[in-house]
């Protein structure tokens, strides 16, 4: 039990500080002070750093279903307004660090510029962990959307506004650009879902004109 809490202990502490400084900017040693566990106990489960990596991507992988539906989300009818919900949160943590905050799997994937293959499958099992709750939500309001929309590259594009407004956010120091990106998402959803009832609206024919005959009357 004391070697598994210890394991837990080192993978949360690198979690928070790979977040908070980078991967590259933290040191084994970083995690050993911040963990207040010795090298040797780390050198047991990780034989570097890399592979301590590999466990903080598992670990995150393991509850972003849970994080991105926890209330409020979860106790939503709709199933789009789930998206809000969970894009929401990433608002608040900008908002509430004044605008410093980074998405954590986000800001990993672009500091690794040429990660090694065990890494970088994490990176993108996490990407598709959390593209796979974007989908479920659309599959459960398929019905408002035009048949020919791609679901899941939809999914992905809801990922990549979160991302590019958590970054234009924290780049201009102002919330107001992941506003304006998830304005314009919740714009194209009416949208699509407007197009949608056009379409369904039974076409009504409009009735043929009955031609009229002019008689002319006979002059005596």
């Amino acid at each position: 039990m004391e070697l598994n809490n210890t394991r837990t202990k080192l993978v949360r502490t690198a979690m928070l500080l790979f977040w908070e400084k980078g991967y590259h900017a933290t040191s084994i040693a970083d995690v050993l002070h911040k963990a207040k566990v010795n090298s040797g106990s780390l050198y047991h489960f990780f034989p570097g750093k890399t592979d301590l990596l590999a466990a903080v991507l598992d670990l995150y992988h393991e509850g972003i279903r849970q994080m991105l539906l926890e209330p409020p989300a979860a106790s939503l009818a709709d199933p789009s307004q789930k998206i809000f919900a969970l894009l929401g949160r990433y608002r608040r943590s900008l908002v509430e660090s004044d605008c410093f905050y980074a998405s954590p799997i986000g800001s990993l994937a672009l500091e690794l510029r040429d990660p090694e293959e065990p890494v970088r499958a994490r990176l993108a099992k996490n990407f598709r962990a959390w593209i796979d709750v974007i989908d479920d939500c659309l599959q459960q309001s398929k019905r408002r959307f035009p048949a020919e929309v791609n679901r899941r590259e939809f999914a992905q594009f809801v990922l990549i506004v979160m991302e590019g407004g958590v970054m234009q956010a924290r780049t201009f120091r102002d919330v107001g650009y992941f506003d304006a990106a998830v304005r314009q998402l919740r714009h194209y959803l009416a949208r699509l879902g407007s197009d949608r009832r056009r379409r369904r609206k039974p076409h009504v024919p409009m009735p043929a004109r009955t031609a009229t005959r002019t008689v002319k009357r006979k002059i005596k």
